[in-house]
């Protein structure tokens, strides 16, 4: 082996090593937090592995933050986690649903949660972390915006499948389903993740990154559909392959839409924001990569 091959891998690895001690520290402070609100989060299926997984990815789709400037991610990323379990497995009923919708939109415009709502309580959290910054006051309506999409589109699905229990035949089209890709979560993380570190180029061109934010969404989306499917067949919640396209399809449409991103990073994003382009083609490459062989949910019988 040539001299600079091993020099090549002694450094890469060395960054690898460096990335995943950033994500160790995100996963002890996710334990805290699961530690601190245990109605939130069963295990199964949130397990040790799941919170790992989930620090992982945040530090290795934005390796140049330190912990301190990761946490507010893994927090938001470990929300989105508590909320979809919330509407998808607890709400028996739509006013269920629509009740948890109207509390935390009302924790997002600044109200103090009930004292025995957790997932109120942790999104205040997130919240209050973010009011630290100066800049919130401007931008707080872009946040509540993707507070406000992930739990509608939750709650549209919630809807979606009760319909489906009394007529399987009652599916959204492909089209709708994927348009319903805010219930995924990221952009909801990564806004929250640019308002908590963003220097003023990252706010002044916060709209252009959410908007590119939601083409990369919709690609998280179908991988995520190709890794869960057979667990999805299982626990009765929708997946694409469910709607009228196979694996050859999706497997396309992914091929599609990324190369749609990454002309739009190259074309305009990279322009305005290069970190948060460069960001984003990570938020791509991570979790198609991860995707390969594993989801984040650890495994529950149901």
């Amino acid at each position: 082996m040539p001299p600079y091959a091993v020099r090549d891998g002694l450094t890469a690895a060395s960054e690898q090593g460096r990335i995943c001690s950033l994500a160790a520290r995100g996963q002890r402070d996710l334990q805290k937090r699961v530690a601190a609100y245990p109605k939130l989060f069963p295990n199964p299926p949130v397990d040790d592995a799941m919170l790992s997984a989930l620090a992982l990815s945040t530090a290795f789709i934005a390796p140049w933050c330190t912990a301190e400037q990761l946490r507010v991610a893994n927090r938001a990323s470990l929300w989105i986690t508590a909320e979809d379990w919330r509407i998808d497995n607890v709400a028996a009923t739509v006013d269920e649903v629509e009740a948890t919708v109207s509390a935390c939109l009302g924790v997002a415009d600044g109200d103090a949660p009930a004292p025995e709502d957790e997932l109120g309580q942790f999104l205040a959290e997130i919240r209050d972390e973010l009011d630290t910054k100066a800049s919130f006051g401007a931008v707080q309506p872009l946040w509540r915006e993707e507070v406000r999409r992930v739990l509608t589109a939750d709650a549209r699905e919630w809807r979606w499948r009760a319909v489906r229990m009394t007529d399987e035949m009652q599916l959204p089209t492909f089209a709708e389903y994927l348009a319903n890709a805010d219930n995924y979560g990221a952009t909801f993380v990564n806004v929250s993740h640019w308002i908590a570190t963003g220097d003023e180029d990252t706010l002044e061109h916060l709209p252009e990154l959410i908007a590119a934010s939601r083409g990369v969404q919709q690609v998280l989306r179908l991988v995520n559909d190709l890794a869960s499917y057979e667990r999805d067949l299982k626990s009765g919640d929708l997946n694409a392959l469910m709607l009228g396209v196979d694996r050859d399809d999706i497997q396309r449409e992914v091929a599609e839409r990324i190369s749609q991103c990454q002309d739009l990073l190259d074309s305009s994003v990279e322009a305005l924001c290069p970190q948060q382009a460069r960001y984003l083609a990570r938020e791509i490459g991570f979790t198609t990569g991860f995707y390969h062989g594993t989801d984040f949910w650890g495994s529950i019988e149901r």
